[in-house]
């Protein structure tokens, strides 16, 4: 079993087909995939996907930093309302779970007095019982009688007399037991649940979030309060984040600093980078590395940085549709090739592909709560 921890189907390039390419993916053995949210834009198709696939398709929350412009207070706020709303569904949930364990508490206890009143009738009735045995074997001996008696006399009872008998013999039976007839069960159809909105009950990260200077610098302040804040917001929520860097390392650094009072927890997506830099993100975070599928590529440095990466800080992640493995490199990439990047990771590690696929299937686990 597999875990892709960072995927897009809602994407325009593969949502046309992605009940199809989740169904691949899961002949594939990959059982569970984690859509990265970007912005408002996208959200209500992720989560109507999410919706077809419980249990296989989990979902985060975040504003992804290639959408941070103008408006980006409106989409931030947004993304605050929807954590809001899950945090008020989730602390309902508490209360009504801790009502119930008073009232099962409560319940126990008029349990206990009742068994013990029970206990004592039982008592009662069981000195009635060898009472009532008593007498009952007494009648018995004499039923016993009257009924050898009654053998003896219908040994000499005529043809016509045994009618006779046999119309006595209802008589004296009239409690014979009689077939029932016990009604048809009926079975009611359950409800359908709709969800209008298709909002998940909850997230399993907040992501993907950081910094992107590529195609320019014109909101990187922005970027950085924005990445900030959701920081704030996964400390709130107690939540991983999941990292997406480009061309933006040092600025990165400086935010994560900054936050190292949140003691925060999560993974850097898409990791190329060299083990220096994960070192040094992880000095003030605690964060795993999302391997895809430039794994693969022939030009890539990422084999020797993997070598140092501890087995029990990689996770495994497709990025579809983008940054396909090869053979597939530079056409539309999907959930279903994660066996391929699987297979170099475990080469590269020395270890079978089951092996590498336990140990990241746990990672992925234990990191998301999935």
């Amino acid at each position: 079993m597999l875990i892709d921890t960072h995927t897009h189907f809602y994407d325009e390039w593969l949502l046309p087909d992605a009940e199809e390419a989740i169904s691949r993916a899961l002949s594939a053995g990959v059982s569970k995939m984690i859509q990265a949210d970007v912005d408002s834009t996208e959200r209500p198709a992720m989560w109507a996907i999410g919706q077809k696939h419980p249990g296989v398709i989990f979902q985060m929350l975040g504003l992804y930093p290639g959408s941070v412009d103008s408006n980006w207070q409106e989409e931030l706020d947004q993304v605050q309302h929807i954590a809001s709303a899950v945090r008020q569904t989730s602390g309902t949930l508490d209360q009504v779970q801790h009502q119930k364990a008073d009232q099962v508490q409560h319940i126990a206890s008029a349990d206990r007095q009742a068994l013990e009143t029970l206990d004592q009738v039982q008592h009662q009735k069981a000195d009635q019982v060898l009472h009532i045995a008593s007498a009952d074997r007494q009648a018995l001996e004499t039923l016993d009688q009257v009924q050898h008696q009654k053998a003896d006399q219908a040994q000499h009872i005529t043809s016509a007399d045994r009618q006779t008998s046999g119309t006595l013999d209802q008589v004296q039976h009239p409690n014979q037991p009689q077939t029932a007839n016990h009604p048809q069960t009926t079975t009611h159809p359950k409800t359908a649940k709709t969800d209008f909105i298709n909002m998940p009950e909850r997230f399993v990260a907040i992501g993907e979030i950081g910094l992107d200077y590529h195609e320019g610098k014109e909101f990187a302040k922005e970027q950085k309060e924005v990445l900030r804040l959701q920081f704030e917001l996964a400390a709130k929520m107690n939540l991983p984040v999941n990292i997406h860097l480009r061309d933006a390392w040092e600025d990165f650094f400086a935010v994560l600093e900054d936050c190292r009072h949140l003691h925060l927890r999560g993974n850097l997506h898409c990791f190329t980078a060299s083990y220096e830099i994960y070192e040094r993100a992880n000095k003030w975070a605690d964060f795993s590395v999302g391997i895809g599928g430039v794994v693969t590529f022939k030009n890539s440095n990422l084999a020797k940085t993997l070598e140092r990466i501890p087995m029990e800080k990689i996770l495994l992640e497709t990025d579809a549709p983008y940054l396909a493995p090869v053979p597939w490199r530079g056409k539309r990439n999907e959930s279903a090739y994660l066996p391929i990047i699987a297979e170099k990771v475990a080469q590269i590690k020395g270890l079978s592909i089951d092996e590498t696929a336990d140990i990241t299937t746990r990672n992925a686990e234990i990191l998301f709560g999935i």
